[in-house]
């Protein structure tokens, strides 16, 4: 209701703003009753301009207070006298007899009879009969070609290519360029100024060739030359020669040797030896505990 309120007097303001400034502009007189504005007289420099009012909405938001409620618990504790059951041990003494088995241990011996084997060795001897190579060495010749190489020696002429580097200077013409002059001005009489003012000329532009200028550059001349030169030709050439060589041949022997060798044989030999072993018998036993 507030916002509303205060919209609807914003409104009114500006409707009577609108039609006093209206009236104003028309030599006083409101804009339908103006009539010289229709008939060009001497209100014709009335404005045919006016002012039109429209509603527009705007949201504005403004606080408000809410009250709100919620649940709130809260805990209360409170005195009661409950039934409780508490168990106490309490002991007890009595008299059991038990049996009980008690371990008696008797030492006795007996004789035992066992058959180990003894080695016996005995000493024999054999003749072997074996094959042996003794190397024989024998020396014998041979006729062996080979090739050797010789070398021959002679001259040739070779073309060289050779050189020289020169020095090279051309004149190259310089670049046009671009410039800007004045004229000479000259010196006229100002009758305003009742002195002699300076005129300067007029500005043209103009086209000016700069100086040559030097290149240098170096040029490889090429030059072939004739120059004679040492070479060396290997040629091939076969000989014969004669060669000495040994041969070594294996030639068999037949030889005999006398071995000796021992043999073990197991004889069986009976003995006897004593044993003692235990025995544990277990003998009842009354007892009485508490």
């Amino acid at each position: 209701m507030r916002l509303l309120h205060g919209l609807l007097t914003v409104a009114t303001l500006m409707v009577v703003s609108s039609a006093s400034s209206a009236y104003a502009a028309c030599c006083g007189v409101s804009y339908s009753a103006c009539e010289g504005c229709n008939t060009g007289s001497a209100c014709s420099p009335c404005d045919p301009t006016y002012t039109v009012m429209r509603t527009r909405r705007r949201v504005v938001m403004e606080p408000q207070q809410v009250t709100c409620f919620k649940n709130v618990y809260e805990t209360v504790c409170e005195e009661k006298q409950v039934d409780c059951v508490r168990y106490e041990r309490e002991t007890h003494m009595k008299e059991c007899t038990y049996t009980v088995c008690k371990p008696v241990r008797e030492t006795h011996y007996r004789e035992c009879t066992y058959t180990v084997c003894k080695p016996v060795w005995e000493t024999k001897t054999k003749e072997i009969c074996y094959t042996v190579c003794k190397p024989v060495m024998e020396t014998r010749e041979r006729v062996v070609c080979e090739t050797i190489c010789k070398p021959v020696h002679y001259t040739k002429e070779i073309q060289v290519c050779c050189g020289h580097w020169e020095t090279q200077v051309t004149e190259c013409p310089g670049p046009v360029v671009t410039k800007h002059v004045r004229e000479p001005g000259c010196w006229t009489w100002d009758p305003c100024k009742c002195r002699c003012v300076y005129c300067p000329g007029e500005c043209k532009t103009i086209q000016v060739q700069c100086p040559p200028r030097k290149i240098c550059k170096k040029v490889w001349v090429a030059e072939t030359k004739t120059k004679t030169i040492n070479c060396v030709r290997y040629e091939r050439e076969t000989i014969q020669k004669t060669v000495p060589y040994t041969v070594c041949k294996m030639v068999p022997e037949q030889r005999v040797k006398t071995c000796t060798y021992k043999v073990c044989h197991m004889v069986k030999e009976q003995r006897v030896k004593t044993c003692t072993y235990k025995v544990c018998r277990m003998v009842p036993e009354q007892r009485v505990k508490t």
